[in-house]
């Protein structure tokens, strides 16, 4: 899941109420739309809710791949109806599932532990279906949810959240019809440099787009492919300083160069390796990686340089995130164009497209909305494509 890097730490005030309204808005096209919400509830339980909103806590199966006992498939009536509404209670780490023309199969692990359905796995008995999912986390502190790319692009989903007194938040999403329009920009942009984009797409049996990867999972393909830039950056900063600000007024700034050992050490000690195309991908291997242990200053350097070298701007700003400019992201011929697109393409430019699309100078990437006093948190789940046969 992916955890906004200010919220990370965030203390429960127990200020929210004990439950809120999760409504869902069916635009897809289709009167066969199904949700699912799975987390984990504040006893450590793994819990799912039921068609009518009753949590449900399975018990731990004899064996790996136990199928779901219960059917949590909460349907979403059809296109223009009243919207369902569920009320969800405390969990952490949780998922709104959303799925189209067919329910998803769902298993359990001993612990008990969910499996989720796989994107990675084409036998998987989800694979094939028109699936996506949202993010978030309700606890003592706030609601945060969020739209997430960072795995993969397929069905297209909004949110909306209004509160008790704190305004109505909206994240509009990918529009209807934006996945073939990915799939094809990444073709293109593989084609035209010759490289591997278009190996993020994933078509089914009848040919029709699934959805688009993010290149992370796809790292082997793509090896080797931003070390010019990564090169040009540790050569810039050999002979000049790097500033990183933490955003965080108790951590402060943090001025780093490239030593003579080929790593880039910052005036408060911490140390980085210089990274591989995979480790921009990924944010967490390589120097990216956060290990137990790690002090607060290297969580806050990471995600900064993750999302410079990710948008290409690390070589033409040396303070970051100061200053950085929207405009100048993925401004770089070989850059994130899986980030890229996915962002040309939202309404608002908020979505995650990497795990560290919230770093910011200011402005919102992320597509998050949260709240301390939640009402409502509705879904809506557009059109894979604008005409579904089309």
């Amino acid at each position: 899941m992916t955890a906004p890097i200010w919220a990370r730490g965030a203390a429960a005030m127990a200020a929210t109420p004990a439950t809120f309204t999760l409504s869902f808005e069916n635009r897809s096209g289709s009167g066969n739309a199904f949700a699912y919400v799975a987390g984990t509830a504040p006893d450590g339980k793994l819990v799912l809710l039921k068609a009518d909103g009753s949590p449900y806590n399975p018990a731990s199966p004899p064996a790996e791949h136990t199928p779901l006992p219960e059917d949590c498939a909460i349907p979403l009536g059809p296109v223009g109806g009243a919207p369902k509404q569920v009320q969800v209670p405390k969990m952490a780490g949780a998922r709104i599932y959303l799925v189209t023309d067919d329910k998803l199969e769902f298993f359990l692990n001993p612990g008990p532990a969910l499996v989720h359905p796989s994107f990675l796995n084409s036998g998987d008995p989800n694979f094939e279906k028109n699936w996506s999912f949202a993010e978030f986390t309700f606890n003592d502190a706030q609601l945060f949810a969020n739209i997430s790319y960072v795995d993969f692009v397929g069905m297209p989903l909004g949110l909306d959240l209004t509160t008790e007194s704190s305004g109505r938040q909206t994240v509009p999403g990918l529009p209807s019809g934006s996945l073939d329009q990915i799939c094809e920009e990444l073709k293109a942009q593989g084609a035209k440099e010759g490289s591997n984009w278009g190996e993020l797409v994933q078509t089914g049996q009848n040919g029709a787009n699934l959805r688009a990867m993010s290149a992370h999972y796809r790292a082997d393909r793509f090896d080797g492919y931003l070390d010019g830039y990564i090169d040009e950056v540790w050569k810039k900063y050999s002979g000049q300083p790097l500033t990183v600000d933490s955003q965080n007024p108790g951590l402060g700034k943090f001025t780093g160069q490239v030593g003579g050992d080929g790593r880039l050490t910052f005036d408060n000690g911490e140390s980085f390796d210089k990274p591989k195309t995979a480790d921009v991908w990924s944010c967490d291997s390589g120097p990216f990686a956060i290990k137990s242990g790690d002090s607060d200053a290297r969580k806050s350097i990471i995600p900064r340089l993750a999302a410079a070298l990710n948008r290409t701007t690390l070589l033409d700003n040396a303070n970051q995130p100061t200053g950085e400019d929207p405009a100048a992201f993925y401004g770089k011929p070989v850059t994130n164009h899986y980030a890229r697109i996915v962002h040309e393409k939202l309404p608002d430019n908020r979505g995650y497209a990497f795990p560290y699309d919230d770093v910011s100078p200011g402005p919102d990437f992320s597509g998050a909305v949260q709240a301390g006093d939640p009402v409502v948190l509705t879904v809506a789940v557009n059109a894979v494509r604008t005409m579904l046969n089309g």
